[in-house]
């Protein structure tokens, strides 16, 4: 259980799940704020949305500080690179984000209506902002990263705030933002009622058909009109965490290698189709829970091919292929990976058991009626 090369394994495996469970718990809440101006109609509508997040919206967050927490304990120089070259954009995030608990909180303390229509834009904001910046910035990782390290391995990275808004990135940005806009629609069709939930059943559809589209031209792009990385020399799983001890190559469709063995080849699109079928089924026999495991299954599949298909580089360089950050040397040290470990089994199920607890205890509906009746007590 504690060999290195599996301890790597593990921790890549677990990075890959802290961000499903980012996109699939906070996308929800995020994909509801996004939707907010277009699916509530009215100022009663749209208090009804806020609050079918708002006793949760704050536990999901813990998911992407446990995903920023994870790369900063057990991938130190995938946190170094991507948090110092991405910093603008980081720095994008975390305001839109700051957006959320102020309009959250201020939102509903006047009843003027410019007041709430304020609040209301700067709430879309940051259900918006966060998962298009979050997929340009994976875009980016899976073209290659301007960065370098000299034999000191101190960084340099070279890239422009600007440089990230390329073409392919973009249209990453997009498949991240509809993943999310699905999730936040499925779970306004559980949680609500009426005009609601008959406009949220709606955007089910269209997402369910716009997102496997955008994937699909993403990976076709990515697939052949795209170099990818490719590991030339012996690596040793089990050596030290020195990224400059491989030689890399560039080359047109490298990041098919790993879709070479026909199961894996076919697990994707079957994935995508189950996880699209389920949604469409979840909404045509109005059993919308089966909808939102669709939509969870859809952002778990998108996800997991990514990481699939760059395996096992992490970050790839693009001015200097040698210098990519892979699974196999950009780690922390076996005894803090054993560590981390450890702790994970032991507090890990506690925090799903109270989670599944919270929404068990918040179970139901929100709906006009009940936003009426306590409205002093809720957003």
């Amino acid at each position: 259980m504690f060999d290195y090369g599996i301890l790597r394994l593990i921790w890549w495996a677990v990075l890959g799940v802290l961000l499903m469970g980012f996109a699939i718990m906070d996308g929800f809440d995020m994909g509801a704020m996004s939707l907010m101006p277009f699916i509530g109609r009215s100022d009663s509508e749209r208090r009804v949305i806020i609050n079918t997040v708002g006793p949760v919206w704050e536990g999901n967050q813990v998911w992407l500080i446990l995903g920023g927490g994870a790369i900063f304990a057990a991938w130190p120089y995938l946190y170094a690179v991507a948090f110092s070259g991405f910093y603008l954009a980081m720095f994008a995030v975390l305001c839109s984000l700051i957006l959320r608990p102020v309009g959250f909180k201020f939102r509903s303390k006047m009843p003027d209506a410019r007041w709430r229509s304020f609040w209301d834009g700067c709430l879309f904001i940051g259900g918006t902002a966060p998962p298009l910046i979050f997929g340009v910035a994976f875009g980016n990782a899976i073209e290659g990263v301007p960065f370098t390290f000299d034999q000191d391995l101190r960084m340099t990275y070279i890239g422009t705030f600007f440089g990230l808004l390329n073409p392919f990135a973009l249209l990453c940005g997009l498949v991240s933002l509809c993943m999310i806009l699905l999730q936040g629609a499925s779970w306004l069709a559980v949680k609500t009622e009426g005009d609601v939930q008959r406009r949220a059943r709606r955007a089910i559809v269209n997402f369910t058909m716009v997102t496997p589209i955008l994937f699909l031209l993403a990976g076709l792009w990515a697939g052949s009109a795209m170099e990818g990385y490719r590991i030339l020399s012996l690596i040793d799983p089990h050596g030290p965490s020195n990224p400059l001890l491989k030689l890399v190559a560039r080359a047109p469709g490298a990041w098919m290698d790993n879709y070479n063995h026909k199961p894996v080849t076919l697990l994707v699109p079957s994935l995508i189709a189950i996880a699209a079928g389920m949604a469409l089924w979840g909404v045509a026999s109005r059993k919308h829970v089966i909808a939102f495991i669709g939509s969870s299954l859809m952002q778990m599949s998108v996800i997991g091919t990514a990481g699939v298909s760059m395996f096992p580089f992490l970050l790839p360089s693009s001015i200097d292929p040698n210098a990519s950050l892979t699974v196999w040397d950009a780690s922390s040290s076996r005894g803090t990976l054993v560590t981390m470990t450890l702790v994970t089994i032991v507090f890990l199920p506690i925090v799903l058991v109270y989670t599944s607890w919270v929404y068990y205890v918040l179970r139901g509906k929100v709906t006009a009626a009940m936003i009426k009746k306590q409205g002093d007590s809720l957003y």
